[in-house]
């Protein structure tokens, strides 16, 4: 009975304490601000103009398509005219409306504490992904861009992810070696040779991918050429399963 009322008591006063916090720091949505009935959600609005990718998707890049799912492998226009160098990937948002603000918010705005939430929708939206022992792994971001930002926004997104799903993180089992040019703009094939051993494995994490399925997770995937660099890399260090999950993909509508 002691030990029972002991741990009423410790619970009581861990709510009073989470009430309060609550009154002086009251949920708001992540987006606009607005008071939201929880932690690390979003208003109605803002809910509604975030475009979550639901329904039929290329199950290479996570591109919505047209059409319902037929029991075979499907997959976009795009990658069924130049396959992947991973095997399967998925993306959480479209890259427009209330998700680019966020993504942006992230990426650019010291917005870090919006790595959390998008993590956990990652983790849904890639649950088909995720293998035991699995090694989640960022893209790289070259030392000078580091520098600049102060973090990685996949490197965040690649820890709470790991949080998420109880699956290993190597924040830097890959190394971008060469500092690109903004790829923002430019097309598939300037991208990719914008790339072109640009992205190296970490000498002493190269064991850890030996036979291993690896999840590589981005912020945002346009032409996939960023991904391919660090797919490749994997697959030649001896990697196994290679996927991908980004938090947002740009549709070509878009």
């Amino acid at each position: 009975m002691a030990d029972g009322s002991f741990i009423s008591r410790k619970y009581r006063i861990r709510q009073g304490i989470q009430t309060a916090v609550e009154m002086i720091y009251p949920p708001r949505c992540l987006s606009c601000g607005a008071l939201t009935e929880s932690d690390f959600g979003l208003c109605g609005p803002c809910w509604r103009d975030t475009p979550f990718i639901g329904g039929t998707v290329c199950e290479s890049c996570g591109m919505p398509v047209p059409g319902a799912q037929d029991g075979y492998r499907i997959e976009c226009d795009d990658c069924l005219r130049t396959p992947r160098a991973w095997h399967d990937g998925r993306a959480t948002l479209r890259y427009q409306g209330g998700a680019k603000a966020l993504i942006l918010a992230l990426k650019h705005g010291d917005r870090s504490e919006l790595a959390r939430p998008a993590a956990r929708w990652m983790a849904q939206a890639g649950r088909e992904l995720l293998r035991p022992n699995m090694l989640i792994a960022p893209v790289p971001l070259h030392w000078s861009r580091l520098i600049r930002r102060r973090y990685n926004q996949s490197a965040l997104l690649a820890y709470h992810l790991g949080r998420e799903t109880g699956l290993p993180v190597c924040p830097d089992l890959l190394r971008r070696t060469v500092r690109t040019p903004v790829l923002d703009g430019k097309t598939a094939v300037e991208r990719s040779a914008a790339l072109a051993d640009a992205i190296a494995t970490h000498r002493k994490r190269t064991y850890l991918m030996q036979g291993r399925d690896i999840l590589l997770v981005d912020d945002v995937m346009t032409s996939g050429a960023t991904l391919e660099a660090c797919a490749r890399v994997c697959r030649a260090s001896g990697a196994n399963h290679i996927s991908v999950l980004v938090l947002a993909r740009v549709a070509k509508d878009a």
